[in-house]
């Protein structure tokens, strides 16, 4: 026979305001005792008030980020970022200035399986249209879109200049849902004053309610290491592993480190939680000299998290013209490596 309709059964050892134990079809049940409106109020805010403190007392998070473990095997899909043609993008002269259109094409002309189509470089007003003339185009030439990026500050002061940069990056997770993209880049950005923790804790809340936004989309935002409240790896990982959301991770840049260790130790710390790969072909760290990037190394780093998923060359220095393609060349002919193993 069924168990009694409202009963907590006696695999039950205990419930909120028990009324006087009853036996049924042989079994012990405790029927809940009715729950007056301004109790179940009461009882409301105890349970979020416990929860809040657990958080603060440095109780485990529920749903905070974590390394990702991934099934199968590495697999490495080349992409190219449209800054690395920024040069172009803003050229005053117009028989020189490259259109998103063309550089699609150019990234299917050189083997790209997708294209990151950085936010900087869209007209001021971006209309439905214009989203989905990229998709179609990009479909057409066999591209995907790996994902765009955006210039944001988290870190901002509580007001409406950070309610603006919030506004901003969820302006774009609506656009890289409209082109298919699964993933966009954000920035913890600088802190104004002496109060990095406070900092911290703003940043912690952006991402949390940009990623649920983002998560509602089924789009992924990747916090880069770039410098301000997050040039330390450390501080980094403290911000992500604080945020509660499944569609927040990082996105590996592997050219901006700004302490003394290893860089590819470095990034080894933050390859488990990379959503998305750009790849710098210099290192740039503070008081040196360029260090130019080992691909080899980086590919291992990759290896090593099980990382799957796309890697966008970002080129920063000087003559993309000539070194893009010798570039592409590299990382193509070395992920084929990784993927026919």
């Amino acid at each position: 026979m069924p168990e009694a309709e409202g009963a907590v059964t006696g695999r039950v050892r205990f419930a909120l305001y028990p009324a006087r134990a009853v036996r049924f079809n042989g079994r012990v049940n405790y029927p809940l005792a009715r729950v007056n409106r301004r109790r179940f109020l009461r009882l409301g805010l105890l349970t979020a008030a416990v929860a809040g403190w657990g958080r603060f007392a440095g109780l485990p998070a529920a749903r905070a980020v974590e390394p990702f473990r991934r099934p199968g095997r590495c697999r490495l899909k080349l992409s190219l970022a449209a800054y690395s043609f920024r040069d172009r993008f803003n050229a005053a002269n117009p028989a020189r200035r490259l259109s998103l259109p063309e550089f699609l094409d150019y990234c299917a002309d050189h083997g790209c399986d997708a294209a990151e189509l950085t936010s900087y470089y869209f007209p001021k007003t971006v209309t439905p249209a214009l989203l989905n003339d990229l998709k179609r185009h990009a479909h057409l030439r066999g591209l995907a879109l790996s994902g765009t990026a955006v210039g944001n500050n988290f870190a901002l002061p509580d007001g409406p200049e950070r309610d603006a940069q919030i506004a901003l990056v969820k302006t774009w997770v609506d656009h890289a849902a409209a082109l298919g993209a699964p993933h966009v880049r954000v920035f913890a950005g600088e802190a104004r004053g002496p109060d990095r923790a406070a900092a911290k804790r703003r940043c912690i809340r952006a991402l949390e309610e940009c990623g649920a936004y983002a998560g509602q989309r089924g789009v992924w935002l990747g916090l880069e290491n770039h410098g301000g409240i997050v040039a330390d790896v450390a501080e980094l990982l403290d911000i992500l592993r604080a945020v509660q959301s499944p569609w927040v991770g990082v996105n590996l840049d592997t050219g901006n480190f700004y302490s003394d260790a290893d860089p590819y130790a470095e990034m080894s710390r933050l390859a488990p939680y990379a959503v998305n790969v750009q790849l710098k072909v210099a290192i740039n760290r503070p008081g040196r000299p360029k260090q130019p990037t080992d691909l080899d190394r980086v590919i291992a780093v990759l290896r090593e998290a099980n990382y799957q998923g796309y890697v966008a060359l970002e080129f920063e220095e000087t003559d993309p013209e000539q070194h893009v393609p010798v570039w592409l060349a590299r990382m193509r002919e070395a992920f084929a490596r990784v993927n026919a193993s």
